[in-house]
């Protein structure tokens, strides 16, 4: 699989994917062998022992290499500080930082607008991972179809302004734009 061409124009990459399908592994990929500097936001909150193992995991497994910075709300304020043409931003996930505006009752139709625009208006190369939610049945709850419906509309937006979108189902990229 070749990486993303550092000499090509910056621009967003969106890979989706369900639980446990390869999507980060496949972004990571993705990013390896560009030869620019690697940052890595994680979105995730560890809310309890079980979810401070799967971030100990993720960083374990990414390696050497990285720049880590830990997000869990403000991500488009941090996208924008890194916002360079030298720089390969890899942001995994978007579905938990959704979750993290949903506790936190933010005003998700506008940080959607705001994350849509500066996807399309990037001087870095930034690849955006995040979890299909909508492909299962409808759930039972207000809170996890609210979830869902977010989740979806987020995909879309995101999906219209970049350059590339992929779909990762067990292991294998299905490149789906561009």
């Amino acid at each position: 699989m070749k990486g993303l061409d550092p000499r090509a124009p910056p621009g967003a990459v969106l890979v989706l994917g369900g639980a446990r399908s390869g999507k980060s592994a496949f972004a990571e990929r993705l990013v390896a062998e560009t030869g620019l500097l690697r940052h890595y936001i994680a979105t995730g909150r560890a809310w309890d022992d079980e979810m401070r193992e799967r971030i100990a995991k993720h960083r374990s497994d990414r390696g050497d290499g990285w720049q880590t910075h830990e997000e869990p709300v403000a991500l488009i304020d941090r996208l924008e500080a890194l916002d360079h043409p030298g720089n390969v931003i890899l942001v995994d996930c978007l579905t938990l930082w959704v979750t993290n505006l949903m506790m936190d009752e933010r005003e998700m139709a506008e940080e959607f607008a705001r994350l849509a625009d500066f996807t399309s208006n990037t001087k870095a190369t930034l690849v955006l991972v995040s979890n299909e939610v909508g492909l299962g049945i409808v759930p039972d709850n207000r809170m996890a179809r609210e979830f869902r419906d977010h989740a979806g509309r987020l995909h879309q937006s995101i999906a219209a302004a970049a350059a590339e979108v992929y779909f990762v189902a067990a292991g294998l990229p299905l490149k789906m734009k561009g």
